[in-house]
């Protein structure tokens, strides 16, 4: 049946429910959950991205959160989309967006692409980061993706060999 020009298309919420967490992570500073960011969330998730993306980010009230939470409504309402937030007790202190692509590339392969990663500046060096990509490599793993991609902006310092070693390992079948 062909629908209406006039009647949105039902769309889900993948944010419905309890937060679950994706993963718990033991740390030197603590246990930290990884979870589906909320809504509730985002001031905190802005927070992160501005702290490293100053020039890029630009919030100075909640009226400039508008843009960030139309496109929170669309990345939560995506089944391809992940936006997750690393918390520790209440507090928001590291995140990722992950993103499902599929492709025609290598047999029509779907990839993961691994984006918007920040940690708080009380948690870096203390393995919080690596933690993250190695959850999102195995999230991207267990989804079947055949590859994972990172992006980052040029004017960022380079990644760690330890963490550009974790990215690149090749897949292995179980």
């Amino acid at each position: 049946m062909a629908q209406s020009e006039d009647v949105a298309p039902e769309v889900t919420d993948y944010r419905s429910g309890p937060t679950i967490p994706l993963a718990t992570m033991t740390l030197p500073s603590g246990s930290l959950d990884l979870r589906r960011a909320t809504l509730e969330d985002l001031p905190a998730l802005v927070a992160l991205l501005a702290a490293l993306g100053s020039t890029r980010e630009a919030v100075a009230g909640s009226q400039d959160l508008e843009p960030y939470q139309r496109a929170f409504r669309a990345i939560n309402t995506d089944p391809a989309q992940l936006l997750v937030a690393a918390a520790h007790r209440d507090e928001i202190v590291g995140t990722l967006q992950l993103s499902f692509i599929p492709g025609l590339a290598r047999c029509g392969a779907l990839r993961a692409q691994i984006e918007a990663v920040r940690v708080h500046e009380t948690y870096r060096s203390k393995g919080l980061g690596g933690a993250m990509f190695e959850w999102a490599i195995a999230e991207a793993r267990r989804r079947g993706c055949a590859l994972v991609q990172l992006t980052t902006d040029k004017t960022r310092r380079m990644l760690t060999a330890s963490t550009h070693a974790s990215a690149s390992r090749p897949r292995t079948k179980a």
